[in-house]
């Protein structure tokens, strides 16, 4: 009898070994009163917590992040009264102050009778996974602005603006508040790019932003650069009249700026002509109409000599 006691004792000896090299940490819980009956050493080393300072589960609980501990907390215990085996991540506190990820991996023991005896489990630090995880979602966040950005001037592309454009159609529509367009299109740039060369019509266009962005002073307005040397302001909550003076102010920004354009037949300087309209949009209406017709305007303001703005079809 002695040599098995003796045997197994040993087996004991390597088991608690086993688990006392590994990075994870083993514990153990006593279901009928919510205590510590065993916590691995290396909690110490990895939270600063000694072990017999985890004597019951409320222990456990204190040490979780504010932020975290109630649904953890909860989620657990509602998990462990069901005998149902699981996985919580949440950021556990060390015992200098800061906060480490900890992946916690419960498994259920239960007795003869199948109820709920124990929760034994195995915590991991995951805090270099949750750093990259992160790292992931910034990354991502920067690759999705990027797209939405133009390479060239750094203002908002193409793709960009439909999307705005589409969510401040609808919230017109909802709304019933005006919703007013503007399309700005640089005149005789072909002229100036054959003049001044590629390079500074690029730099043309990165300026020509920069004074654009000057006219907005709501955070609900909106601009794009729509492609070539085409630009499109949004402006949810304005009447055409409100848009006229939006216009207005475009016109003199750019003006002010004083570019030099030798060849426009417009002016000595850089100027721009602008269709614009006005809208609120009902039920059966089409965005793309709507900007197709701003755009005829654009157009229209390019046949009456350019550096000018048409906000109607007459």
């Amino acid at each position: 009898m002695s040599e098995i006691v003796e045997k197994l004792e040993e087996e004991s000896l390597v088991y608690k070994t086993l688990l006392e090299s590994t990075k994870a940490i083993p514990w153990r819980i006593q279901w009928d009163n919510l205590s510590f009956s065993y916590i691995g050493p290396q909690i110490e080393e990895l939270l600063g917590w000694a072990p017999d300072s985890w004597v019951s589960v409320q222990d456990w609980a204190e040490r979780i992040h504010p932020e975290d501990r109630e649904w953890a907390v909860n989620f657990c215990v509602a998990q462990s009264k069901a005998g149902v085996e699981h996985e919580a991540d949440y950021r556990a506190l060390t015992k200098d102050g800061d906060y480490v990820w900890i992946r916690d991996v419960v498994h259920v023991v239960r007795n003869d009778s199948g109820e709920v005896d124990a929760l034994v489990g195995f915590m991991f630090d995951i805090s270099e996974r949750k750093r990259t995880e992160q790292r992931l979602i910034e990354l991502q966040r920067e690759l999705e602005a990027l797209s939405f950005k133009d390479g060239l001037t750094g203002i908002a592309n193409r793709r960009r603006f439909d999307s705005v454009f589409e969510e401040d159609w609808e919230q017109a529509r909802r709304s019933g508040r005006p919703l007013s367009l503007l399309m700005l299109d640089i005149d005789y740039f072909k002229q100036y790019n054959d003049t001044y060369g590629h390079v500074q019509g690029d730099y043309c266009l990165k300026l020509v932003a920069r004074v654009l962005e000057k006219t907005i002073r709501r955070s609900q307005d909106f601009l794009a650069r729509f492609g070539g040397e085409e630009f499109v302001l949004v402006l949810p909550d304005t009447d055409a009249g409100e848009a006229s003076q939006m216009a207005a102010r475009c016109h003199a920004l750019i003006e002010q700026e004083w570019i030099p354009h030798e060849r426009s037949m417009a002016r000595k300087s850089l100027t721009m002509s602008i269709g614009a309209g006005t809208v609120v949009p009902m039920h059966g209406d089409e965005r793309l109409s709507f900007l197709e017709l701003v755009d005829r305007r654009l157009y229209q303001a390019k046949q009456r000599g350019r550096n000018t703005t048409v906000s109607s079809e007459d």
